[in-house]
């Protein structure tokens, strides 16, 4: 008998045991994988330090400092490099630094004079009404055509691997979009949100690019200490609940072995594509609004070069917007970001080819891949010769939900079901959010649903 089975033991999975545990609560996490962390894995090879899935996160929320002030005997928050704060725009083949200031974004060839004009307009235009308005209908509406094209777009590529003509800012983006509906405007909104008062911990929240020192698996082995490793399961298959009375029968096999737990509740963060699986009892319409969930698929390369004399690495990175018409949706410098990533005078890069406006590149053969890896790095990067010591590729079915205009029924069928069954709570990547200070702060918000009275 558990209080509570964790099914999935990325992120998600494991800052809700996280937590749990710190209530001394009686659990159980199950993962189907032989390790922890989920998309998370760090490799340590020939010298450079890479990741096989998501490279960083954004301290975007108190969540993200608490988990870390918890775990501060086990790993070690480490903030991206100060002088690499800039992203590089391409446009016409050439980089751009995306402004940063008002005299930057007056003088960037990256806008067009008219739409430089017209957002000094933007703070008296009318809130819109469609809330399931698309990105890029927004921003055009609000900024203008050239800003879509060169800042809005390649940060979704960058993000997303998305579409702003399919992505809903109320879901996608809900900040953005609460900042018109709340004050009626973009650059209002901005001023007065950094007016308002904040407590000594929200003044920490900088909105920083973070890591952790060795690599992001090192922050799932750090949860996994403070939990203790016989509180997860590695290597489950065939998991399945059925309610029984006020309780959850949670079936599993492992080792060869089929076993069943008696529970209370049950916390999914598996992704929708899995989740009508583990729960075959709920009504079918319901589930086909989750799984109506679409996940682009992505292909993500990583490069090591012992020794780097091509583009100067003084940036996050470079992103390329789609009218660039490439083949790649962008380059981060990942070496330049973070410290020991790469070997003393090389360079480590994570590049990114697929996602919503190219989902035929993720067939191509490795071969494939490497061959426009070759034409791309040789011309942006601007070296004569590409000699990589180290090339991975690496290949993401599903990568990144996106949360389109159907994102409303699936949260609609998520509250049902729970409303429905008691005790069930889901949660993960299709609801909520993508990146990981919103996986670690629907941690906390899934602990708090379990810990309900």
């Amino acid at each position: 008998m558990k209080d509570v089975v964790i099914i999935g033991a990325g992120i998600t999975g494991l800052a809700t045991a996280h937590h749990l545990k710190k209530n001394n609560s009686n659990f159980i996490v199950l993962e189907r994988n032989n390790r922890i962390g989920g998309v998370i894995n760090t490799v340590n090879e020939k010298g450079y330090i890479y990741e096989e899935g998501p490279n960083s996160g954004v301290i975007g929320n108190v969540e993200v400092l608490r988990l870390f002030d918890d775990l501060k005997d086990e790993c070690e928050l480490e903030e991206a490099n100060e002088n690499v704060k800039k992203r590089y725009i391409l446009k016409n083949g050439e980089w751009h630094a995306l402004p940063s200031g008002l005299f930057s974004a007056v003088f960037t060839p990256l806008f067009t004079l008219k739409d430089k004009f017209r957002v000094l307009g933007e703070p008296w235009r009318k809130p819109g009404t469609n809330p399931h308005e698309t990105l890029a209908a927004l921003v055009k509406r609000r900024l203008g055509k050239s800003f879509l094209d060169y800042a809005i777009d390649p940060f979704i590529l960058g993000v997303y691997a998305g579409d702003p003509n399919r992505l809903i800012p109320k879901y996608a983006l809900p900040k953005l979009y609460n900042l018109e509906q709340d004050y009626g405007s973009f650059i209002k909104g901005t001023i007065k949100k950094r007016k308002e008062p904040k407590t000594d911990e929200e003044k920490r929240v900088t909105r920083g690019v973070f890591s952790v020192k060795g690599g992001l698996s090192m922050l799932s082995r750090a949860i996994e200490k403070k939990i203790g490793e016989g509180n997860i399961m590695l290597g489950v298959e065939n998991i399945t609940v059925a309610p029984e009375g006020n309780y959850y029968i949670v079936t599993y096999r492992h080792n060869g072995t089929t076993s069943k737990i008696k529970t209370k509740k049950v916390v999914s963060t598996i992704g929708a594509h899995h989740l009508d699986n583990v729960v075959p009892f709920v009504n079918s319409k319901l589930m086909a609004d989750i799984k109506a969930l679409h996940y682009t698929r992505v292909i993500e390369v990583v490069l090591g070069f012992d020794k780097w004399n091509g583009f100067k690495l003084d940036a996050f990175g470079g992103l390329i917007p789609f009218k660039e018409n490439r083949d790649i949706l962008g380059v981060l410098f990942m070496s330049a970001l973070f410290k020991n990533r790469a070997p003393e005078g090389g360079a480590l890069f994570s590049i990114f080819l697929g996602g919503v406006r190219n989902p035929s590149l993720f067939d191509l053969s490795d071969a494939g891949v490497g061959n426009i890896l070759e034409k791309e790095i040789c011309e942006l990067m601007q070296i004569k010769e590409f000699n990589p010591s180290l090339i991975k590729i690496i290949r993401h079915k599903y990568a990144i939900p996106q949360y389109e205009v159907n994102s409303r029924e699936r949260f609609k069928a998520v509250e049902e079901i729970e409303k429905q069954y008691p005790g069930l709570i889901i949660g993960g990547n299709l609801r909520n959010g993508i990146g990981m200070a919103d996986r670690i702060l629907q941690a906390r918000m899934l602990a708090g649903q379990v810990l309900e009275k």
